[in-house]
């Protein structure tokens, strides 16, 4: 038996026992053979879980920190226990941002992180990120692995192909497999301000599982999308994206979200971050988007640039007798509206997929699902 057959009965055996804990049978445990993926709400942060069908697990991100630690840590504990598992066998922080590595330490002191992945150490100048870095992230990692990553790296996930296509600003150079087409859509880029902070810095990855396949950016911008889709496309299509940046517009070029033609894209946006109309016109005009999910109903989209219902997980805690058509302006700043506090009762979206390329998408607020076939 070699060393990865060895690890994934071992994790069949985990998963086996905790289903027999949680009151699943085993039968039900053994048969699973999907790829679950849970887009989790952080409030507008990140948290994205990735069961594979032998058990083993891929959280990217852990959500917010503070007095918002708990909250996040035991939301991303609620998807494990719906998918049956124990532990994280790989987690991905994609950039040195609070909402995206806030809960780390919240989450690694309640369940075992086996392995730490990153970009490197932050390249922004904030002393609170230095000091996690250097003491308690390093403390976390110490008794497990920790790898810093670039273009063209596998994460090693029993019955999935995880390719590393971002990280640090770098960008894959060598084509995925049967990609590389030229890409149409560089002509028309229009270059942002250079990002020079973390979000370009992004640990982003391609996710394939049979004819299924996903990608996700984390929060990188404008242009370090076109350098890694520019003059030709190592990507090729998904059937999924994972809308970057919260579906802000500093990200989410034409030269990205039409190039790779995603069937579904879900959005983790909050109420007041992300859903802007200028991303929302590019996600809405992508040729072959069926649908475009949202973790939170967005008032920066209004009633213009929104979704239905059905496709939104969280609506808002402080519901209008009518809500206005026009999207809110984002204001910040001193006098600035504060953005509205959730800490109530929040739902994610589950994707279940499989490997002949069929998923569905469920909403867990009001249960809606849809599937989606090749």
């Amino acid at each position: 038996m070699t060393q990865r057959e060895s690890s994934a009965h071992s994790k069949l055996f985990s998963a086996i026992s905790l289903a027999l804990l949680l009151g699943v049978s085993a039968a039900t445990a053994q048969a699973q053979e999907t790829l679950e993926i849970y887009l989790i709400d952080v409030e507008g942060g990140g948290a994205t879980l990735f069961v594979s069908p032998a058990g083993e697990s891929l959280l990217i991100d852990t959500g917010n920190g503070g007095q918002n630690a708990a909250r996040d840590a035991g939301r991303i504990m609620a998807a494990m226990r719906d998918a049956s598992v124990a532990e994280i066998d790989h987690l991905i922080t994609t950039h040195w941002h609070g909402d995206h590595w806030g809960a780390m330490e919240e989450l690694a002191g309640r369940v075992p992180v086996r392995h730490f992945i990153d970009h490197g150490p932050s390249i922004e100048s904030n002393a609170g990120v230095t000091e996690f870095l250097n003491t308690t992230y390093a403390a976390l990692h110490r008794g497990a692995r920790h790898t810093v990553v670039t273009p063209g790296d596998r994460i090693a996930l029993a019955g999935i192909d995880v390719t590393i296509v971002t990280s640090a600003k770098q960008v894959l150079r060598r084509p995925l497999r049967g990609r590389g087409v030229r890409n149409r859509y560089c002509a028309d880029f229009v270059a942002q301000r250079e990002d020079n902070g973390e979000n370009a810095q992004s640990v982003g990855i391609v996710v394939e599982f049979g004819d299924f396949r996903v990608i996700h950016l984390g929060d990188l911008t404008a242009n370090t999308e076109y350098e890694l889709m520019c003059p030709n496309n190592p990507i090729g299509t998904v059937d999924l994206s994972v809308v970057s940046h919260h579906g802000q517009p500093t990200s989410n070029a034409e030269v990205l979200v039409h190039a790779i033609e995603a069937r579904v894209a879900i959005m983790n946006n909050g109420t007041r971050k992300g859903g802007q109309p200028e991303a929302m016109q590019v996600l809405f005009s992508a040729p072959g988007l069926e649908d475009l999910w949202q973790l939170h109903f967005s008032q920066l989209s209004g009633q213009e640039y929104t979704v239905p219902g059905l496709f939104i997980a969280n609506t808002v805690d402080d519901v209008q007798a009518a809500m206005p058509i026009a999207p809110l302006t984002n204001t910040r700043g001193q006098g600035a509206p504060a953005r509205p506090v959730h800490n109530g009762q929040a739902y994610w979206i589950k994707v279940s997929a499989q490997a002949d390329g069929l998923f569905t998408v469920s909403n867990g607020r009001n249960g809606f699902t849809k599937a989606y076939r090749r």
